[in-house]
């Protein structure tokens, strides 16, 4: 039977006449990917409700918290594939490749950027490749030619993300350490000690999701050196070798909080504790939001000095890890280790490298932290 209409869905939703199969096909895809957020980030796509990827969210309706109000739509919210196919009536499972390109042309007349329509095909083409190999259709109607629609990956747009040199990521360093965070002197010293593991932190190429993520259990050591277990997108896992300066900005941040704390001890010698408290926490100790770090990584580049004069509001998590790449590269890294470094899926000799032979000498962490060094 056809879902209720709500806010975000025409009444006509979805438009086909077994919803129930459609989302079972739906979710059957979905399960693929372990990280929630991907699938999250692959239902907003597509312009499936909400309930279909979570259908039962925790209530807070108890606990005095206020639900946000509702984001404006922006100008491509009826465009998703979706939303698209059922004010068409067309059943997405009945698409031919010529209305899969007469929703691009729609996304272009719209507004959509390149990269967007690249994205949005994407996703669609995944979902249609997973009903192809179930044998729910016959063939992959968004297989198609994406030079002729000027959608080639071949030749990238230039990034938009600024790019830092060494001497603007010592700067935001430097920031982090001076800049006034708190007008409580027992909690002043905490706070930038923060600042700077969380900015140091980035300076080792991990995204934001990854930072946020890290717990204190995930710093440990192998073959002699201290390391971060980062879990990156898919669920997958990588071995990230802290620089001198990093593990010291780290180690000053964490001494200093359990001072605050007075809660953690020392782990007993050639143990390890296997804590699950954030890396980055708030002061009362639970996980930072990506939304406030990145946020608190603004005001550190604001107050950063002519170094950072024209770009500080253009700077972001996203920045400092191009910044690893482009400095390790300039400094003479081999690819194929920063490529392992920052948890790059797109090479075939990074997906293939082996584990058991990654030590620091197959890192570019040390590379980056002495070209960005005092």
């Amino acid at each position: 039977m056809a879902l209720p209409a709500s806010p975000e869905q025409p009444a006509d939703w979805p438009g086909v006449a077994d919803p129930d199969g459609l989302r079972a096909q739906l979710l059957d895809w979905l399960s693929q990917y372990a990280n929630p957020g991907t699938r999250r980030t692959y239902a907003y796509a597509l312009g499936l409700p909400v309930a279909w990827v979570d259908p039962a969210p925790p209530s807070r309706a108890g606990a005095g918290h206020r639900r946000p109000p509702p984001a404006a739509r922006g100008p491509l919210h009826d465009l998703a594939w979706f939303r698209w196919c059922a004010r068409r009536g067309l059943d997405p499972r009945d698409a031919t490749t010529a209305d899969v390109t007469t929703w691009l042309h729609a996304l272009d007349a719209a507004g959509a950027q390149r990269r967007t329509r690249q994205r949005m095909l994407s996703t669609v083409s995944a979902f249609c490749a997973h009903l192809a190999e179930t044998g729910v259709i016959p063939a992959n109607p968004a297989a198609v030619n994406r030079s002729r629609l000027g959608l080639s990956t071949g030749a990238r747009d230039a990034s938009p993300t600024v790019r830092l040199t060494a001497a603007q990521v010592r700067a935001l360093l430097v920031s982090a350490a001076r800049l006034h965070h708190s007008r409580d002197p027992r909690a002043a010293g905490l706070y930038t000690r923060r600042a700077v593991a969380f900015v140091s932190l980035l300076t080792l190429g991990l995204r934001i999701s990854e930072l946020v993520g890290l717990d204190r259990g995930d710093l440990y050591r192998t073959g002699g050196d201290e390391v971060l277990r980062v879990r990156g997108k898919g669920g997958l896992h990588r071995e990230v070798y802290l620089p001198g300066a990093v593990r010291a900005a780290l180690a000053e941040y964490l001494a200093e909080r359990d001072r605050d704390t007075g809660a953690a001890l020392p782990a007993p010698r050639g143990r390890t504790r296997g804590d699950t408290s954030p890396m980055i926490a708030t002061r009362a100790g639970g996980r930072c939001s990506r939304h406030d770090l990145a946020a608190l990584l603004r005001r550190i580049a604001v107050a950063a000095g002519p170094e950072l004069d024209g770009v500080a509001d253009r700077v972001h998590p996203h920045a400092l890890r191009h910044a690893y790449v482009t400095i390790a590269l300039e400094n003479g890294a081999p690819i194929q280790h920063v490529q392992a470094d920052v948890g790059h899926a797109s090479i075939a000799t990074t997906q293939h490298y082996d584990r058991g032979l990654r030590t620091r000498d197959s890192s570019a962490a040390d590379i980056v932290a002495a070209a960005t060094a005092h």
